[in-house]
């Protein structure tokens, strides 16, 4: 009997460290590193080449719709159905969430000022003047730290067209606040180089017309006060729906979810190549070749927002219509919004606000999707410069709600610097993308060099959280166990096994 049990006690052992090599091999995705292996993986197959296809496809399905991919527009409904085609063939589960929102389309913009003509572009749910526009003096208010943001600030305009600087405070802020004090129309100009294309963020903001312009073309105006000025802004507005596009890994778990978007909508003014083809045509490509049943820790969870060139209606309807238990199932939030602008700037969000200007961080974990980024586009070779949460992309409701963001941006109708010039090449004192909200967003407006390393960054970033948001939210990867642990067990079934063998040598 003793001898049986002396030959009996080797077996269990080796069957125990069978059973353990086993449950290294189920949780191998979680081991170290398995974030960079499959991080390295996905960016070498996300090819730019394919990603232009995909721009390709959005010019022909804007030309063909009316020169626009607008949201409840047919064009942005192909391009729709574009994306959704390729996600559900590649085995994701995909969904289509419709919601209602104001369309709005400019019918005209013009701006008079004693008796010269001075370009400006009409806010996002401005209030329309008459036609033929209205009439009034100008009045110039004074710039300090925050520029008409209270009533105060105007004085008494009561009949005047007021002329006030960007900044502090939201544009619809500036308006009612200049309606209060009596004013008719509010011009807002750009507080830094290059045109002022603004929203009032919601249709029930307006109180009067409002519109934007540069920072050029306001510094003539601003010693003409009292001049008799004519403003005309005027825009169609319906009340219609859409829906965003909405992708999800079958593998992974669906309690600590990475989510990744772009808004596939253009303005109605073009076929918004750039803005937004190359973020939603990046972001494709980076879930097609993930594929649906990715080997993963964590579900990817991957959106094309409808209606954020109207306020970032889609992806703000997403989030509100989550419960607070289905926030807290997504751990982080990546956006991508204009990754391939033609005099391309390299930014990343900046979620500890270490760039100083002044918008706050983002929710904790933001700092770290911020690292990620700049360690990724290391790997090309480019040193990112921080972006403000600025409230202009899909992140805004996300990280309103206390969800980590982060992701990059090539620039819009911002000027690029002699800095950034020397350091990323490209033109200084230009724009970065000159055909913003434009005609002229179209195939021959992006940069596919930046195209190509941002939608690296893109991959490496999504796939390495994919394995583990654990630096971001404290979440480690399900049954992964603590090297040291694993170490320290595998020594003490060896010594074990030892003692059993010594043990049965000496039966």
């Amino acid at each position: 009997m003793s001898s049986s049990r002396g030959k009996l006690r080797p077996a269990i052992v080796l069957a125990a460290c069978a059973g353990l090599v086993l449950a290294g091999s189920a949780t191998a995705v979680a081991a170290p590193n398995a974030g960079d292996q499959l991080a390295d993986k996905l960016a070498n197959k996300v090819d730019v080449g394919n990603i232009n296809r995909h721009l390709i496809a959005l010019q022909r399905i804007s030309d063909a719709n009316g020169g626009n991919r607008a949201a409840s527009n047919p064009g942005y409904d192909a391009s729709a159905e574009y994306v959704a085609g390729k996600l559900e063939a590649a085995g994701y589960t995909v969904t289509r969430q419709e919601f209602p929102f104001t369309y709005t389309e400019t019918l005209a913009e013009s701006l008079v000022v004693g008796g010269t003509d001075v370009p400006i572009i009409i806010m996002s749910y401005s209030p329309s003047t008459p036609e033929g526009g209205i009439t009034g003096p100008l009045a110039v208010i004074e710039s300090d730290d925050s520029p008409g943001c209270e009533a105060a600030d105007y004085g008494d305009v009561t009949g005047q067209i007021v002329l006030v600087e960007r900044g502090f405070c939201p544009f619809a802020q500036k308006q009612a606040a200049a309606a209060d004090a009596g004013a008719i129309g509010a011009i807002v100009y750009n507080n830094e180089p290059g045109p002022l294309n603004g929203t009032l963020g919601d249709p029930s903001a307006g109180r009067i017309p409002t519109g934007g312009i540069s920072q050029e073309d306001a510094q003539p105006l601003l010693s003409q006060n009292g001049a008799e000025t004519t403003l005309e802004l005027r825009a169609f507005e319906e009340e219609r729906t859409s829906y965003n596009v909405i992708a999800e890994t079958k593998t992974g778990r669906k309690d600590n979810v990475v989510m990744a978007g772009a808004h596939l909508d253009s303005v109605t003014e073009g076929p918004g190549i750039n803005d937004n083809g190359t973020g939603s045509a990046a972001l494709l490509e980076t879930a097609l070749q993930l594929g649906g049943k990715p080997k993963v820790n964590n579900a990817v969870r991957f959106a094309w927002w409808s209606a954020e060139e109207f306020g970032l209606v889609g992806s703000t309807h997403y989030v509100n219509s989550l419960s607070f238990e289905q926030q807290l199932d997504i751990a982080l939030y990546l956006n991508f919004d204009m990754v391939g602008s033609p005099n391309a700037g390299y930014f990343a969000y900046d979620g500890d606000d270490s760039d100083g200007e002044g918008a706050g961080a983002g929710p904790y974990g933001s700092a770290q999707i911020e690292q990620s980024f700049i360690d990724a586009l290391a790997t090309r070779g480019i040193e990112p410069e921080g972006t403000d949460f600025d409230g202009r992309s899909d992140y805004g409701e996300f990280i309103a709600v206390g969800i980590p963001a982060g992701g990059l941006f090539t620039g819009a109708e911002g000027v690029k610097t002699e800095e950034q010039a020397a350091k990323w090449g490209g033109e200084a004192g230009a724009a970065y993308d000159p055909c913003y909200h434009q005609a002229c967003d179209n195939l021959g407006n992006v940069d596919r060099l930046a195209l190509d390393r941002n939608a690296d960054a893109i991959a490496r970033v999504a796939a390495k959280y994919a394995i583990s948001t654990e630096e971001v939210n404290g979440v480690t990867p399900k049954g992964a166990k603590n090297e040291a642990k694993l170490a320290d067990q595998r020594s003490a079934q060896r010594t074990l096994a030892a003692e059993a063998h010594t043990h049965d040598e000496a039966a």
